[in-house]
């Protein structure tokens, strides 16, 4: 087996910082290819005559691959003693749980793009992240294999006899069956470069691998709000009456999408002049009712000398080469298309500089972006993808490189936003194809799914391990992108989708017109009370995204993650924990009336979110639902931050007071934070504007204090309300006072309380966020 040039690592080096990791072990070897070390022979043999010709060039169909260095793969076996549950390695349609493989069925990283893909499948569809963690009750674990061509991942689950340290005579052996998982990596091309992460906890292996490839970049708030698409909004008429309708609605949103129909003929960064006649227009009226825009920019570039960024790249020798140094040809949605060569930093910088406002004719700062096709697609390529012996810059084969292709655009669309702003505002960008380092610069869908039931269902699984997998900001199509969803899996989709990190409704171009409106005035409501929800959490949504930024802990996260020691919540993926405080459950069923909850922890204290209902005793409940909502638990000892009432959009919603949900453990205890700065800049980096703050409820005191002093932030939000679930009787009195203040004088709350629910509710309170205050309860 002949891994590639050793200089490869050069190029994954973007991807990954080396030079600082804790607790890991770093795995290099380097070889020479099969093509240097038949330079070092001093055979005269022709090269027929020493490899059968055959390896040196492969037919797919109608395409021959040449392979100029000769065949070649890296492989290494791991074996993972004491470990039956592994996870990881997206994406694909599958289960959370990685399955065991046979030799024909192995899991497959190829970015490819697969439109209505299957489900419970390991074929390799639009992102790769060769990352696996492996855990059991003592330990999580995880392997990082550094590699962006094709990669074949083999798992074996077994069982072993393992040897027992006995006190016995020392001729009497002791034996112990134990389970063993086996792992096998293989890969067309590179070198072995490989990080072993050691743990010991989850959250020490999420810590490990960000020091390798980076946080999850903290996104701009109204990217956490929904965001309304399909292909395509016809034109600006259509664009102002979908806005209009929500408003009509009285439905909450905050970006509507463009879809390629947008553009002069699939030429991007341009606008098509008969329905987009005037798009700063458009724009300004979206942004007048705080609103924004994203449109879609893809990779391929139509082969036309007029099209001015065609010619630029073409001059400028900015495109992918063929085998014979020719500019790289394909097929994809405008017709003949060159494919810009992101891997070189050169053509990242000039495509960054595309989207300032003097080059990109008809932008403006609401106007966000959208990669897509990025894998990437070509119409009429081998398994409809670019040839693996293309050439890019460095004289690499895109063979080599082929899964970080998407990862560069996204790094170069999300820098051209930012130089857009003079450094000043943080990026929106969305891309359909990723890589291992690939949140440092936005979110991520699982790209074409379709408007079944089962597709709802895998979406779970799939989110989960992107998440786990470094990438918190990720989604799925609501309601599904191909075909048309009956109302009930629509509104069950919206319902899950607002407890999901990235919220998107989108629709193919064949699909009928899907806006929340369409269904009927009660699907309205429930659909509309599921995005009001959203953005009712947003503050919670937010301090979870800060905490991806800044400790790197998902903010979707597998039971297991927390509650590594509790078994039956290892193949656990129906249901999932938001944060560390929300358990939700969406109903994923056809005319499901119970679904079936696990509530982990012996010890832990459960209610449920809107009833406030306590449950004492965890295990798997059944749950009563109807189509109104579905099932979510805040978790005992945990406080979510709220807003009290929703605006249109976000930036509605910037002074709205907020209301404190404290959920009581068994000891009387709850401890949260909140979050907060302006929003949008990178003033909180470089200036050190924010608010961190944190909640405690201990001995009958709520309190807020500062979590971190460094942050410094005004904001004239106040908390308006605050509901403690879990008081076991009515109290005598509430009062409230403000520590450091000259007066020290305590005040008396308004407060009810409800013996049903054990609910107190503290009313009109208005004590400023940022400021240190105390309420005692006797």
């Amino acid at each position: 087996m002949e891994p590639a040039k050793e200089e490869e690592s050069s190029v994954q080096d973007e991807a990954v910082d080396k030079s600082n990791f804790k607790n890991c072990n770093h795995i290099a070897f380097y070889s020479k290819t099969t093509a240097q070390k038949k330079e070092d022979t001093s055979t005269d043999s022709s090269q027929e005559n020493q490899e059968d010709l055959g390896l040196w060039q492969e037919e797919f169909g109608s395409f021959l691959d040449i392979k100029a260095n000769g065949p070649s793969s890296i492989g290494l076996d791991f074996s993972l003693h004491g470990c039956e549950h592994v996870y990881g390695i997206p994406e694909h349609a599958e289960t959370l749980l990685l399955k065991n493989t046979s030799d024909n069925d192995a899991y497959r990283l190829f970015n490819l793009d697969v439109y209505g893909h299957k489900i419970q499948d390991k074929m390799g569809i639009y992102g790769s992240v060769p990352f696996l963690l492996a855990h059991k009750p003592n330990r999580t674990a995880g392997i990082f294999w550094l590699n962006s061509s094709e990669t074949l991942v083999e798992i074996n689950t077994k069982a072993v006899m393992e040897h027992v340290p006995s006190r016995s005579p020392p001729d009497i052996t002791k034996q112990r069956v134990v389970p063993q998982t086996d792992v096998h990596w293989m890969s067309e091309s590179g070198i072995i470069d490989v990080f072993l992460l050691m743990g010991p906890t989850p959250f020490d292996i999420f810590k490990q691998y960000a020091q390798l490839t980076g946080t999850q970049a903290l996104p701009p708030l109204f990217s956490l709000g929904y965001h309304q698409c399909r292909w395509n909004y016809e034109d600006e008429q259509d664009v102002k009456a979908v806005d209009a309708g929500f408003d009509e609605h009285d439905i909450p949103y905050d970006v509507i999408w463009l879809d390629i129909e947008h553009t002069e003929g699939k030429r991007y960064f341009t606008w098509d002049k008969k329905k987009f006649q005037n798009p700063k227009r458009m724009q300004e009226l979206l942004k007048r009712k705080k609103r924004k825009l994203v449109v879609i920019i893809d990779p391929h570039i139509k082969v036309d000398p007029m099209y001015t960024l065609y010619s630029q790249a073409k001059k400028n020798g900015y495109f992918v080469k063929d085998r014979k140094g020719q500019d790289f040809e394909g097929i994809c949605w405008p017709g003949s298309s060159s494919y810009l060569d992101f891997t070189n930093p050169e053509v990242r910088e000039w495509y960054a500089d595309q989207f300032a406002f003097k080059s990109y004719k008809g932008s403006t700062d609401i106007l966000f972006v959208w990669n897509d096709m990025n894998e990437p697609s070509v119409f009429k390529g081998a398994e409809l993808t670019m040839q693996r012996d293309a050439v890019h810059h460095g004289n690499w084969e895109h063979r080599e490189v082929h899964n970080l292709y998407g990862f560069y655009q996204q790094m170069a669309t999300a820098e051209g936003l930012i130089k857009r702003s003079r450094g000043q505002n943080r990026p929106f960008v969305l891309t359909r194809s990723f890589f291992a380092g690939s949140q440092k610069y936005g979110a991520v869908w699982t790209g074409d799914n379709v408007a079944e039931w089962s597709y709802l269902k895998i979406s779970i699984p799939m989110l989960l391990t992107i998440s786990i997998a470094g990438i918190s900001f990720c989604g799925a199509d609501v309601g599904g992108f191909i075909g048309d969803p009956e109302p009930e899996l629509l509104v069950r989709w919206y319902q899950a989708g607002a407890y999901q990190p990235f919220f998107r409704g989108h629709a193919n171009i064949e699909s009928k017109r899907r806006e929340p409106w369409l269904f009927g005035d009660e699907n309205t409501r429930i659909i509309r009370e599921a995005i009001r929800e959203r953005y009712t959490l947003l503050p919670y949504l937010y301090s979870l995204f800060y905490r991806a930024h800044t400790t790197a802990e998902p903010v979707m996260r597998p039971l297991w993650v927390e509650f590594p020691k509790e078994q039956e919540t290892f193949g656990v993926e129906d249901e999932y924990m938001l944060g560390n405080a929300l358990l939700v459950h969406p109903v994923i069923e056809q005319e499901a009336t119970t679904v079936n909850v696990l509530l982990p922890g012996s010890d832990e204290v459960w209610y449920d979110l809107r009833r406030f209902r306590r449950l004492d005793y965890p295990g798997t409940l059944k749950i009563p639902v109807t189509l109104e909502s579905i099932p979510v638990f805040q978790r005992g000892g945990s406080v979510v931050p709220l807003k009290t009432t929703v605006g249109r959009s976000t930036e509605w919603m910037t002074d709205i007071s907020y209301e404190l949900r404290v959920a009581l453990d068994s000891k009387d205890f709850a401890v949260g934070e909140l979050y907060l700065d302006d929003e949008h800049s990178f003033q909180y980096l470089h200036k050190k504007q924010f608010l961190h703050r944190k909640f405690t409820f201990h001995k009958n005191v709520f309190s807020s204090s500062c979590a971190d002093e460094i942050g410094q932030y005004h904001t004239k939000c106040v908390v308006e309300r605050v509901l403690i679930l879990g008081v076991q009787k009515q109290p005598t009195s509430v009062t409230a006072s403000l520590q450091g203040k000259r007066d020290g004088k305590d005040k008396e709350v308004v407060f009810t309380y409800d013996a049903k629910t054990s609910t107190l509710t503290l009313e009109k309170l208005l004590l400023n966020v940022g400021d240190d205050w105390k309420i005692h309860i006797k």
